[in-house]
């Protein structure tokens, strides 16, 4: 035997998990699964008060109603409803959104509505075409998670603008400019929620908007509106869009998700003439078309429907379990805590006292059968640990109150253990959560 034939083989590399680990674009580092998707899957379970999901109360739907508009599509106008369709939106629901627009002071032409897959395709589709990696996207502090997972998916650097009762604060937002120029990067646009804003709950002051678009404009950036609660306001109030104020400098998205149907899944984009071009076509090769049958769905709901009395009766409900919420705050809630009061939308933001690490709480809040989202998700650099979203939309009048109850005694305990040991410096975790059902 020759002392090569005796040498012992190679040990094999060791194999990654992932076979196709090497082949993924860059631009994937940047998707990280939520770290707290695995903790509501235990949240889900019927014995757990979940003050986490803003999933829509649908309870208050005409479900008889709507069966017999189901049965009649599928007779009267199957042979279309089960057909392709086209990548813009069916032309009569195009024309029946910009009446409901027109409910916010919009003025819009069906031809410059682009259907989408929900507002979020929207949200996708408008970061797809307008970022390049390493642009900068200004967003409110906090900002909706489900925003800042499209933005880290198109390797888009976020920079948070503050906020306060009022809203997006616009000197704050001049000094977010000046500094992203400053330091040589470009703005694309500016993403902001004016309306019963998530996670924060606040709403930006009408005497804020025209400065804000005028901040905007001067500098060159693009305005991003999105305003699924914006006709949700429990007094009965409808603010002025953005959009309506600036035609050429706003893309607005809306959605059918709270005011109808969120499984539905119909949303939209009402966009400049030439943006919505690029929109159409990027919408056209991510889906080839929005699905006919929901968009004739949608469109029969509201041409049969008494959908204005359908929204104020959702108002009544989401009211009636924001006081809920808000009284139980009162209650039950330790001294130094402090909280939003949100006059629409779904949603309380919860500010703890200093020390309490509300993502570090959350397994043992779960484990005492509360849940909530901490508000690390809705931040891209780290911060948000001393803050949660509570959504009442869904949950009873009766369960947030008891989930309220254990959520204070949850905090009570941890305020005796800081006081007893001290609290533990956590790591700041940058990048945004992947949106899911349980943080959306």
């Amino acid at each position: 035997m020759t002392s090569q034939e005796s040498q012992p083989a190679p040990r094999s590399r060791a194999r990654s998990l992932d076979a196709h680990l090497s082949r993924y674009a860059a631009r994937t580092a940047g998707m990280t699964a939520s770290e707290i998707r695995a903790l509501f899957s235990v949240a889900s379970r019927p014995e757990v008060v979940s003050l986490a999901g803003g999933m829509p109360n649908l309870s208050a739907l005409p479900m008889e109603s709507l069966a017999g508009e189901v049965a009649r599509l599928v007779a009267d106008e199957g042979q279309v409803a089960f057909q392709y369709g086209s990548a813009q939106g069916v032309p009569e629901l195009r024309e029946q959104i910009t009446e409901v627009m027109a409910l916010e002071g919009i003025s819009a032409h069906p031809d410059d509505v682009v259907v989408t897959v929900g507002s979020q395709m929207a949200l996708d589709t408008v970061t797809r075409i307008f970022c390049d990696p390493g642009d900068v996207v200004l967003a409110e502090a906090p900002s909706y998670v489900g925003a800042l997972g499209s933005f880290t998916a198109y390797q888009a650097e976020v920079v948070h603008v503050a906020m306060d009762e009022s809203g997006l604060i616009p000197a704050a937002l001049r000094a977010a400019l000046d500094a992203v120029q400053a330091a040589g990067k470009r703005v694309k646009f500016l993403y902001t929620i004016p309306n019963f804003h998530n996670p924060a709950g606040v709403t930006m002051a009408v005497s804020r908007r025209a400065e804000v678009l005028d901040i905007c404009a001067r500098h060159g950036v693009l305005v991003i509106e999105d305003n699924p609660y914006g006709l949700l306001g429990f007094d009965n109030q409808i603010y002025p869009a953005l959009r309506s104020m600036d035609e050429e400098n706003v893309v607005y998205l809306g959605s059918f998700s709270k005011t109808f149907a969120s499984g539905l899944r119909v949303g939209w984009a009402l966009a400049p003439h030439a943006v919505r071009e690029k929109l159409v076509l990027a919408s056209e090769s991510a889906t080839l078309c929005p699905p006919t049958f929901n968009q004739l769905l949608v469109s029969r709901y509201l041409s049969t429907h008494d959908w204005k009395g359908q929204v104020k009766t959702y108002r009544e409900v989401y009211r009636e379990r924001r006081d809920a919420m808000l009284s139980a705050l009162e209650q039950h809630l330790p001294a130094g805590c402090t909280w939003t009061r949100p006059d629409g939308g779904f949603y309380v933001w919860l500010t703890v006292p200093e020390g309490v690490d509300t993502k570090a709480m959350l397994p043992r809040a779960i484990t005492q059968r509360v849940a909530y989202v901490s508000g690390t998700a809705f931040h891209a650099d780290g911060f948000g640990s001393r803050q949660m979203r509570l959504s009442f939309c869904y949950p009873t009048p009766e369960r947030i109150q008891e989930g309220v109850r254990r959520l204070g005694g949850v905090l009570q305990d941890e305020l005796e253990l800081l006081a007893t040991f001290g609290s533990v410096p956590q790591r700041p975790r940058i990048g945004a959560d992947s949106p899911g059902p349980d943080t959306a």
